[in-house]
């Protein structure tokens, strides 16, 4: 609308779900759906305020946070809090709108919002960040609570982080309940809370793997994007499967494996130590088995690949880089990031699955792909209620019967909603976009949200 401010992430967001309805049989067969999509788009709540607080200087300094509430059909409101000078409400806005059909495929119980700040954690000491923290918290914790909004990490927002939250809400509120997740294991925390979104991602891949019939991830060539925890750990997943990982990046540049060995297990725990120390990429220590590209992303510069995984940010596959992908091999495409390609190269990834075929790249959105990281803070909200613990091995056998339902739900729904020819792979974007939209209109619809016309 024409008297609302230009939100380029969160329009882009919406017309990747709203093409995707269109194009599929959903409007035909159940055309009140229309109206339950006017209504989903809008958030049920947003709020805004300014966080004040004092740097080591004494200098008194003042970000703008955000916490948008976007629907709660499912649940209470569920989605991570970014930290990072990006942030605005359009990039909010988008996030949230994926975390609810995200969380939707997952199965558990969770609506969808997401939250943060301006607020750029780089450079700053331990004290600046605890102040800013508890600065944030002190607005935010009027609006959230273990039955209404459970927040979570996202960019720039780790364990250091959610331990100074979850510290200034249990004094701000006078409760200790399982108001954020991703806690420490001591206090709240889930095992595999951290691992999460990248082992998800590597599950549902090894799904796409199996169903189109390319076998195991051994001895397939595997590009990643990223190097925070997702790149981190899909990565040490992948090597554990016989996969070889060949890239990762930063926001500095891209390291591509040069040898045939690619990317090892100790170059991994070395990345994690400079990650965790907030250094980038150009200061990892090598014996020459990878170089590092200045100012670019990896998808162009990694040779031959099976399996691509962009796992940094949005719009980080752009459509040239795409048709690149398609052309070195690419046969899997997932996304370990939120919207990490451009519409322009969903669109290239999908006309080459309806003209290829059974040879063609098959490709997963992120709010399946990376549904791993929402879910088991989901189970760590679960574990949280019965205040209980679970194993490792329970979490991970959870996390894995996860992953293998959001595929088969959005491959599906694809068979009942997308006309496709004979041998051509199902849309798991449309699929998935389907299954999470009508559960949630659905539950909208039963609650009074929405209603058709008698």
């Amino acid at each position: 609308m024409s008297n609302l401010p230009a939100e380029p992430e969160f329009e882009q967001a919406y017309k990747e779900l709203a093409y995707t309805l269109e194009n599929s049989s959903l409007f035909q067969k159940h055309p009140e759906y229309r109206t339950a999509l006017k209504v989903a788009s809008i958030p049920e709540r947003v709020i805004q305020f300014r966080v004040v607080w004092e740097d080591d200087n004494g200098n008194v300094q003042v970000n703008r946070g955000y916490r948008v509430q976007f629907n709660s059909a499912l649940g209470p409101y569920k989605g991570g809090l970014r930290l990072h000078p990006s942030v605005n409400l359009s990039i909010l806005k988008f996030l949230g709108f994926e975390q609810i059909f995200k969380n939707a495929l997952t199965g558990l119980s969770m609506g969808g919002g997401k939250g943060g700040a301006d607020f750029d954690p780089k450079g700053k000491s331990d004290a600046e960040i605890r102040r800013f923290c508890c600065a944030f918290m002190a607005e935010l914790h009027k609006h959230i609570g273990a039955d209404t909004d459970v927040p979570a990490g996202d960019i720039g927002v780790g364990g250091r982080e959610i331990g100074y939250m979850f510290g200034a809400y249990r004094k701000a509120a006078n409760r200790f309940e399982g108001v954020l997740t991703g806690k420490g294991l001591s206090w709240g925390g889930s095992l595999i809370r951290p691992e999460a979104t990248g082992y998800g991602l590597v599950y549902y891949v090894g799904h796409m793997l199996e169903y189109s019939g390319a076998g195991s991830y051994a001895g397939k060539r595997v590009a990643l994007s990223g190097s925070g925890n997702v790149a981190q750990y899909a990565a040490l997943k992948l090597i554990e499967l016989g996969a070889t990982v060949v890239s990762l990046s930063d926001s500095k540049g891209a390291l591509v494996a040069t040898g045939e060995s690619g990317i090892t297990v100790e170059d991994i725990h070395a990345i994690m130590a400079i990650k965790e120390a907030r250094q980038p990429l150009t200061t990892f220590q090598h014996a020459g088995h990878v170089k590092w590209i200045e100012g670019a992303r990896p998808w162009l510069h990694v040779g031959k690949v099976d399996i691509a995984l962009p796992c940094a940010t949005q719009n980080e596959v752009s459509k040239e880089e795409a048709e690149g992908l398609l052309a070195a091999g690419c046969k899997f495409v997932a996304e370990g990031s939120n919207m990490g390609c451009t519409l322009e190269a969903i669109e290239v990834f999908e006309n080459h699955r309806k003209e290829k075929k059974g040879e063609a790249v098959w490709y997963a959105p992120g709010k399946a792909a990376n549904c791993g990281g929402v879910a088991v803070s989901g189970l760590e909200m679960a574990q949280n209620s019965q205040r209980l613990n679970w194993t490792q091995a329970e979490v991970d056998e959870k996390l894995k019967d996860i992953m293998k339902n959001a595929f088969f739900n959005g491959l599906n729904t694809a068979k009942t909603y997308v006309e496709a020819a004979e041998g051509e792979l199902p849309s798991l974007v449309a699929g998935s976009n389907i299954a999470g939209f009508v559960k949630v209109a659905q539950a909208m619809h039963d609650q009074g949200d929405w209603w058709s016309k008698n």
